[in-house]
């Protein structure tokens, strides 16, 4: 079932396409289709211990159990046909039933499959397992000395690596982030339901449709086509939707089995251990810089966790690589393989936790060379790309600077810390930027155009939240010269062209060229169809009569599937997404109570196509930002290497009461070399810098300096 969707009037403003159905409850989520004929409920199993090897598990009580069809475990499970090999694989993603090891606590180790969720649940409660328990390490910092360069990487260095110790102004601080987990409001849910021997159908929560389709192909040996995968709505995801997990292919294993469609949803608990999170991270950044300020060189070192039977990376120091004008930079990222889960991208991957440590340091050096934090900034500033000497193919972060400094009220900062208390709160200003790269890949859409005036749009790509059908819409609109509801949007479909995985803060600048492409295509099919009349030189008419065209040539329809990616300008130039982040705040000097009074953010991320929905990432981003800041921490007792807050009861993220006025600005200038629409992504960039800008206003109002996140009351008082 394609996700369709009728779009509002006014393409200046859309409103989402999808609202209408959300609020009214119509869009179904993959966990919803309970009309699916003989559905069935799954269930998860996690190991009690945290290391060691799985010696037996006792199903006897649970498939004894009312309603219960089945129980799998690695002992009784069929082979996944895609998981056999001669040799034994690489260090990659854990492979559910695939061997007798456990490699962390919660780890899936059996699935209970019964006629109605209640009773799988119950059942589930009923499976209890012996191991041979082993000696496991769950602890970042009482590991830090095993930590190793991943995949055969290597250190940076770009000029002296040393330099900053011997310039004018140096300081040198640790940072710290905890594991922090994404937690969207849709828990992860799929439905499996094999149609023949060798074809599935799956609606399942997912970021990319087509990377769902193959990974689920590759693990049961399917044709790619045999694979059906539909997400026609996605609650939120964050990253955590980017893989394909251990329990979407026990899933559609158990549906083979049982030979009934089967339904999994995870519990909140599994939220936490089954489809990663942001890793624990330690840092250390350098800095060192003339006496007015002008960096001489950066060395930023950076250890995260990863799992042990697979090594996570993500980007956390490139962000000193290339942020400032700086002739001198060290950089270093290593890994620390311990008995958790393997991580995953969380938006801003890398780049959100470098940034806290960089934009902090910054704001350090700030007050040692005594420099207004955006002065220090803008001395510098790079005007091309200090990694590769590119030039950009647009930046107008000085700009945005200016504008998120006068809508914060940035001109009434006391630069001296503490100064400033007001009705008995201190008052501080901070500030904190980013970047993000801003990527093009391929996607093929097709345009359709029916006897009734109305625009059909089709590609794969699912809609994680941001807006995607919107942004389509809004491009469509424009170019075939026709107002927004005469246009249909169709995605979440793998029968539908392909579209990318969305990830990444890439799918407008793909899908939405590969949307204006097909539209200029179909408006030239369209003047082919009407007759040389139609034209005007080499230019194609707008203002067509579509209906009236397909009337008077007897058409029902006039399409055209058009696939659309970069050129060789994405060679030419270095390609970014920036942002920059102002929060106020007041502190209670009492109790350490941190309240953010007001948070701006502003954008430079190209065109900006669909204002409203472009409004909401930013201010979603921001909120994000705070969590990471203020609250959110995933605690494991590592006396059991046990997760104890893996609830929402104990993990806290901000709610209403925590989110402060916060605007989103932008820059809007549009890039004239990434797509033909002009847009960058700001997906990542929205929370990129945020947690910096947090603890460096809380600095300002405090004059204490909290480098261990999160900023908790405890650590001001």
């Amino acid at each position: 079932m394609n996700k369709q969707m009728k779009t509002p009037s006014n393409p200046e403003g859309l409103s989402r396409v999808d609202g209408r159905l959300k609020v009214t409850g119509r869009a179904k989520y993959s966990a919803e289709y309970n009309s699916v004929k003989g559905l069935t409920y799954a269930i998860m199993v996690g190991s009690t211990i945290t290391k060691g090897t799985l010696k037996s598990v006792d199903t006897k009580k649970a498939e004894n159990a009312p309603g219960v069809l089945s129980v799998l475990t690695y002992f009784n499970a069929p082979k996944i046909p895609g998981y056999q090999t001669d040799t034994p694989p690489p260090k990659g993603p854990l492979k559910i039933f695939y061997d007798d090891q456990i490699y962390f606590n919660g780890q899936p180790i059996a699935v209970v499959i019964a006629d109605t969720f209640e009773r799988a649940l119950f059942a589930a409660s009923l499976v209890t397992a012996t191991y041979v328990k082993a000696d496991y390490q769950t602890e970042l910092k009482a590991n830090l000395n095993n930590a190793f360069l991943p995949n055969n990487s290597k250190d940076y260095v770009r000029g002296d690596a040393d330099a900053w110790k011997s310039a004018q102004v140096k300081i040198e601080q640790e940072y710290i982030i905890p594991t922090e987990v994404h937690n969207p409001m849709e828990l992860h849910a799929i439905i499996a339901r094999w149609d023949a021997d060798d074809k599935v159908t799956v609606w399942d929560k997912t970021q990319g449709i087509k990377a769902t389709q193959r990974n689920i192909a590759q693990a049961f040996k399917l044709p790619p086509d045999n694979v059906q995968v539909t997400a026609p709505f996605v609650g939120g995801a964050f990253g955590a939707a980017l893989r394909t997990w251990p329990h979407e292919i026990a899933a559609v294993l158990a549906s083979q089995v049982i030979k009934k469609p089967v339904k999994l949803v995870l519990s909140r608990a599994d939220m936490f251990t089954s489809v990663g999170y942001r890793p624990h991270t330690w840092q250390k950044i350098g800095l060192g810089a003339t006496a007015d300020g002008k960096l001489v060189g950066i060395k930023h070192e950076a250890i995260g966790q990863t799992s042990a039977y697979e090594n996570f990376t993500e980007g956390v120091v490139n962000i000193s690589q290339l942020l400032y004008a700086c002739p001198n930079v060290a950089t270093s990222y290593k890994i620390v393989a311990l008995n958790v889960n393997t991580p995953t991208p969380m938006r801003g991957p890398g780049e959100a936790t470098g940034a806290y440590a960089l934009e902090s340091a910054l704001d350090e050096l700030s007050y040692a060379v005594n420099l207004d934090p955006i002065e220090l900034r803008l001395r510098n500033y790079a005007e091309t790309d200090p990694a590769s000497g590119k030039p950009y193919s647009s930046k107008f972060l000085n700009e945005a600077y200016k504008l998120g400094a006068d809508r914060i009220g940035w001109d009434e900062r006391n630069q001296k810390p503490g100064s400033v208390i007001k009705d008995g709160w201190m008052v501080g200003y901070g500030m904190g930027g980013g970047l993000f790269g801003a990527y093009r890949g391929s996607a093929t859409v097709t345009a359709r155009m029916t006897a009734d005036g109305m625009l059909v749009l089709q590609t794969s790509v699912t809609d994680i939240g941001p807006g995607t059908g919107t942004a389509m819409a809004s491009v469509a609109s424009k170019v075939m010269g026709i107002p927004a509801e005469k246009i249909k949007v169709e995605i979440g479909d793998s029968a539908l062209p392909p579209s990318p995985t969305q990830g990444g803060s890439s799918i407008t600048s793909t899908v939405g060229s590969a949307v204006n492409d097909a539209c200029i295509e179909l408006k030239g099919k369209f003047n082919q169809t009407a007759g040389p009349d139609n034209y005007r030189g080499a230019g194609i008419v707008n203002n067509l009569d579509y209906a009236q065209i397909l009337k008077d040539h007897n058409l029902d329809k006039l399409e055209v599937t058009t696939t659309s990616k970069g050129g060789a300008e994405q060679g030419k130039y270095a390609m970014f997404s920036w942002s920059v982040h102002f929060i106020k705040v007041l502190v209670n000097p009492a109790t350490g109570v941190v309240r953010i009074d007001k948070g701006v953010s502003v954008a430079d991320a190209g065109n900006i196509i669909s204002p409203k929905t472009a409004s909401s990432q930013i201010k979603g981003g921001t909120i994000m930002g705070i969590g990471m800041a203020l609250m959110e921490e995933a605690v494991i007792d590592h006396r059991y290497g046990r997760l104890v807050n893996n609830n929402f009861a104990d993990y806290h993220v901000p709610i209403q009461a925590d989110i402060p006025q916060v605007e989103a600005l932008f820059v809007n200038k549009a890039d004239q070399y990434i797509n033909p629409i002009g847009a960058k992504g700001m997906g990542e960039i929205a929370t990129i810098g945020v947690a910096a800008a947090v603890a460096n206003a809380v600095y300002n109002a405090t004059g204490k300096r909290v480098r261990d996140l999160p900023l908790t009351p405890d650590k001001l008082v």
